[in-house]
């Protein structure tokens, strides 16, 4: 069973080993949020597969800011901006940016 993450009171993070990490954006439909996280980590695996590529890190970057754990913090951004932020094109490696 999957350990429960810990948020700040406002849920704008979460707590890892008393370290704060910006939160992925709520309002993020699941099947959106599923489909960015697999996306992100394969990016993971490129980095490592890379040793660390610029263009790897660069897809994890984006990945990030599509999710709100990166960029402008989600809640300081309208509904109309978020939603373009997490339906952005981002692609898995080895694909073509479109």
């Amino acid at each position: 069973m999957a350990k429960e993450v810990e948020h700040t009171d406002d849920g704008r993070y979460i707590v890892v080993g008393g370290r704060r990490w910006r939160a992925t954006d709520p309002a993020i439909p699941e099947d959106r949020s599923a489909e960015l996280r697999s996306i992100l980590m394969a990016w993971r695996r490129e980095v490592k597969r890379t040793s660390g590529a610029p263009e790897s890190r660069a897809g994890v970057q984006a990945t990030k800011v599509a999710l709100g754990e990166r960029g402008t913090p989600w809640w300081e951004q309208t509904d109309d901006e978020r939603r373009a932020r997490w339906e952005a094109d981002v692609p898995r490696p080895g694909q073509e940016r479109s």
